[in-house]
């Protein structure tokens, strides 16, 4: 090896020796800017729980317990099942009910469907919130009905629907028919003392329906059906006195909790709007209503959160519901008559979806002016809810007209001049003061 070959080669091992030492140093800084990155990372996460808003444990079990209600029996789910392909959820025994009661299709949206399962995410849920809050679960009564009808963990399938069978010879329509618990044997616990007659079977012991209900037996408000009177599915409303089958259509024909009921045709705001009933309580003063529905709109209400507001003010009076019954107003709501009720003032613990619509209309205006945020560029009317110009839009922009408990007890001279000059040419529009 020569001299110049052997200063090459250390002048190549010489360099090489520096780039090792800046790769070191190299390493060095992205360690420390690595350990400086992960400092802040658990700053800002810090921070983050710092900031993090508290919840109100209360209120987020009640909205919990709402969301997790049976679309069938309006309670608390029960073991839990889903319904394919919807994915509407109801307890496990109302879903066996409807099946076993001819159910085609979902109860709740009634689409096609053919599967029903289980559903262990929502079993989880459910078991938390019971934890969190025992006395929403359901009674070992009735707990103990629907594990009788439900097995929990096991799967359904829906039949397809049934062919409609031939017309009979005779015309049934005049003879009562049994209900589901005149059968022996029948899936829902119980059974009729005395059965109905089946016509097609035997004509002569047939009960003709001009005679009234069978024995033992009553007409469904809703589907108009014959259910067994002691039966345990059947309810009755303590407000029309009216029963209901819980069969046909559970969701319907059912009178449940009053703060757990639902309302007839009042879904949503929409319906709200769309219906006659509403401004008519308002002595159909369209402004205020198109205030309230901005109102409900603003806050994402539901005419169901307006119907508890409601039936809890009632039930915080000391008259309670009677001044309702005082006006009548639970009467010939069905077509089927009322049951006798043993005692003079029962308790009101049950309610069905039409007396429920009643208790809201009936309350709905009083409940927007305790409600109501007041525009203080808008004068009371003095003559509140007496005034005969409630159709008037432009009045009822200037001055409030909803009722006579809005009027203010001091009202200046000059606004009541102003009142009295309004221009009645000017297309409903008003001067103002």
């Amino acid at each position: 090896m020569s001299a110049d070959t052997g200063i090459g080669l250390a002048g190549q091992g010489h360099k090489r020796r520096l780039s090792f030492d800046g790769d070191d140093e190299i390493s060095r800084k992205r360690l420390k800017e690595s350990d400086n990155s992960e400092e802040q990372a658990v700053a800002a996460s810090l921070g983050a729980v710092a900031t993090t808003p508290t919840v109100d444990g209360n209120a987020f079990v009640d909205e919990l317990a709402q969301e997790l209600q049976c679309g069938c029996c309006a309670a608390l789910v029960y073991r839990p099942v889903v319904v394919a392909p919807c994915q509407h959820f109801f307890c496990g025994s109302c879903c066996a009910l409807w099946i076993r009661n001819g159910g085609t299709n979902c109860p709740a949206c009634r689409g096609i469907s053919t599967t029903v399962t289980p559903s262990r995410p929502l079993q989880i849920v459910l078991d938390v919130l019971l934890r969190s809050a025992p006395s929403m679960g359901r009674s070992e009564r009735e707990r103990q009905q629907a594990d009788s009808i439900y097995a929990s963990g096991s799967a359904m399938r829906i039949p397809p629907p049934r062919e409609p069978s031939p017309p009979p010879n005779l015309n049934t329509g005049d003879y009562a028919r049994p209900c589901p618990n005149c059968a022996p044997n029948n899936p829902y616990g119980y059974t009729c003392p005395q059965p109905i007659v089946d016509p097609s079977v035997d004509a002569e012991r047939a009960w003709a329906l001009e005679e009234g209900a069978p024995p033992g037996h009553l007409m469904c408000g809703n589907c108009e059906n014959l259910c067994a009177k002691s039966a345990p599915t059947t309810t009755k409303c303590d407000f029309c006195r009216v029963s209901f089958c819980g069969l046909s259509a559970p969701t319907r024909c059912i009178a449940v909790a009053i703060h757990a009921q639902h309302l007839q045709d009042l879904t949503d705001v929409a319906d709200l709007l769309q219906s006659p009933d509403v401004y008519e309580c308002f002595q159909n003063n369209a402004y205020e209503v198109d205030l309230m529905i901005d109102y409900l709109n603003s806050r994402q209400m539901a005419p169901r959160h307006i119907y508890r507001d409601i039936v809890a003010h009632i039930q915080s009076s000391p008259a309670k519901f009677q001044p309702l019954f005082d006006l009548d107003l639970f009467s010939d709501l069905y077509s089927v008559g009322p049951t006798s009720d043993p005692t003079p003032n029962p308790e009101r613990r049950r309610i069905c979806r039409m007396c429920a619509t009643e208790v809201l209309l009936w309350g709905l205006r009083d409940w927007w002016v305790r409600t109501r945020t007041l525009d203080p560029a808008r004068v009371d009317c003095p003559e509140g809810g007496a005034c005969e110009r409630q159709k008037d839009l432009g009045a009822c922009v200037a001055l409030h007209r909803l009722s006579v408990l809005l009027m203010r007890r001091k009202v200046h001279a000059k606004e009541c001049e102003s009142v009295q000059g309004i221009n009645r040419e000017s297309k409903g529009m008003l001067t103002t003061c």
